[in-house]
């Protein structure tokens, strides 16, 4: 891991656990023409919950949306994704600004962040809606997911079944989902999933 990465990490680790009382949902804006550059990331990795309360405590990203995507149906709720028959994948769409985390540090962070070597699964969450895959936004991201993808092969014992696709549409999920973790650190699925994963990353650093 590269030393700046490593950096970025150490803030990771900092705020990555905080007791403290749910606070209310942060708001975001679509960034305007004349605003400062940002990037974008869409990536399925298990239940949203997870990544999106991963990434919403790295430096540098501006906004993570927890949603749906790579499926035939248009506008999904959660219960029909939950179903299985949609095709869609839990994902998280992650803004960020390239001059303080490029994409492949949000790859890197990705690959720590879930167990990509298991198909269709994350835990105790078992489906096709929790498959792990990036979905690149453009050619370059493609080929950056493609070499990380190859370089993290090496970190892990069995094979990354990891899917690498074009963004299709990405459906933005409920709001009861969005900022849930900092909204629910109480939740049950929280205490026991969610918090021992950030506890783990920011051991591992």
């Amino acid at each position: 891991m590269n030393t700046p990465f490593r950096g970025m990490l150490a803030c990771f680790a900092a705020c990555a656990i905080q007791a403290e009382p749910p606070q209310p949902a942060m708001k975001t804006q679509p960034p305007s023409p004349i605003a400062s550059a940002s990037e974008y990331a869409t990536l399925g990795g298990g239940c949203f919950w997870c990544l999106e309360a991963v990434f919403e405590r790295v430096p540098g990203v501006k906004s993570v949306v927890s949603g749906y995507a790579g499926g035939h149906t248009e506008n999904p709720t959660y219960k029909a994704v939950c179903g299985g028959d949609t095709g869609h994948a839990e994902v998280v769409q992650i803004q960020f600004d390239p001059r303080a985390i490029t994409y492949e540090q949000v790859l890197d962070l990705f690959w720590q962040a879930h167990d990509p070597t298991t198909l269709n699964r994350q835990g105790p969450d078992v489906g096709t809606q929790y498959r792990s895959v990036i979905y690149y936004h453009d050619e370059s991201q493609r080929v950056a997911a493609e070499k990380s993808k190859a370089a993290a092969g090496k970190q892990f014992a069995r094979p990354i079944v990891t899917e690498i696709q074009a963004l299709p549409r990405f459906y933005r999920a409920e709001v009861y989902h969005q900022d849930y973790y900092r909204n629910n650190p109480n939740q049950p699925y929280c205490r026991m999933i969610i918090r021992p994963k950030l506890d783990e990353l920011r051991k591992g650093l």
